[in-house]
């Protein structure tokens, strides 16, 4: 199968990439408070089971529609369940258990900081010393999010529950992270993302299936509109099409430029939040979200 050369060099971006670049930033932004519909009457890991179900199916069919072979060796099925236990069942739920706790805005925006959490994971894993424009930007993210929780957390009582639902969020984002080392690694050693990312949904899934069974937890779901709404948008539009556009996108105007979806989709999902969910703004939660945003731009250049 022939691939198209990315067109690195243009300097701006034409229709089609501002269409896949929408499409990402939305897909991913509306995703959070799709989440909230996943966490009402049914336990979050038979959630992200079902969720996985839908996207594992769907995004098997689709790699063996583009011709990538799906046939791999034992050593490399290790690496896929690795990337299923990292990226495609804890990671997702963590986010849902702390989605009980938090809302939706908060989520996305604890996600966003991945990048940090990359820097001090590199630096005690790998020994590498970062810059002092990598420091500062990670520092201006930190910063950023203590401010957008102190609102949450002030007050004469410590609320537990936002602490208990950050720290869900935090672990998951570094369960992210682990698997992106992990994926990076897979990819050197010459294996195709699309075909890693698809049996990587299947060992996410199976390994949910057997957590969900130990913990006696029913696998029925909630057969009103709003919980299989959101299961079918969180499988096929925030975990297929969005992950295509992306990765599309990747090839289209490099991993630069296109990361800068990371600093936009918190916005999305905060203004939802905000409209749903009534999430009240303060100048903290402001000023901490313009330190997220600049600490992500920084860590973009950085790069």
């Amino acid at each position: 199968m022939s691939i198209a050369q990315p067109t690195l060099n243009r300097s701006g971006m034409d229709s089609t990439d501002l269409g896949l670049y929408a499409a990402t930033v939305f897909a991913w932004g509306f995703s959070w408070i799709a989440m909230k519909g996943q966490i009402s009457g049914v336990a979050p890991e038979v959630s992200v089971f079902w969720r996985f179900v839908v996207a594992a199916a769907m995004m098997m069919a689709w790699v063996r529609m583009r011709g990538y072979s799906l046939t791999f060796p034992l050593k490399d099925h290790i690496r896929f369940a690795g990337l299923g236990a990292l990226l495609f069942s804890t990671n997702f739920t963590l986010f849902y258990y702390g989605a009980a706790y938090l809302p939706s805005g908060l989520l996305a925006v604890v996600f966003s900081t991945a990048s940090v959490f990359n820097v001090f994971l590199g630096l005690v894993l790998f020994r590498q010393r970062p810059s002092a424009l990598t420091l500062a930007a990670g520092f201006l993210g930190v910063a950023g999010i203590a401010l957008m929780f102190l609102p949450e957390m002030a007050g004469t009582q410590f609320d537990t529950s936002v602490a208990i639902g950050l720290g869900f969020c935090i672990c998951g984002t570094l369960s992210f992270c682990f698997g992106n080392m992990l994926s990076a690694d897979t990819q050197r050693r010459g294996i195709g993302v699309m075909p890693a990312t698809a049996w990587g949904m299947v060992y996410g899934m199976i390994f949910l299936g057997l957590f969900s069974a130990i913990r006696g937890q029913s696998f029925a779901v909630d057969w009103t509109l709003p919980y299989i709404g959101s299961l079918i948008y969180l499988a096929l539009v925030a975990s297929v099409i969005a992950f295509a556009s992306y990765l599309t996108l990747l090839g289209r105007i490099g991993s630069a430029r296109a990361g800068y979806a990371t600093v936009l989709f918190p916005i999305v999902a905060l203004a939802l939040s905000t409209i749903f969910e009534g999430y009240q703004w303060t100048p903290l939660a402001i000023g901490g979200l313009a330190c997220v945003i600049g600490g992500n731009v920084m860590m973009l250049r950085a790069r």
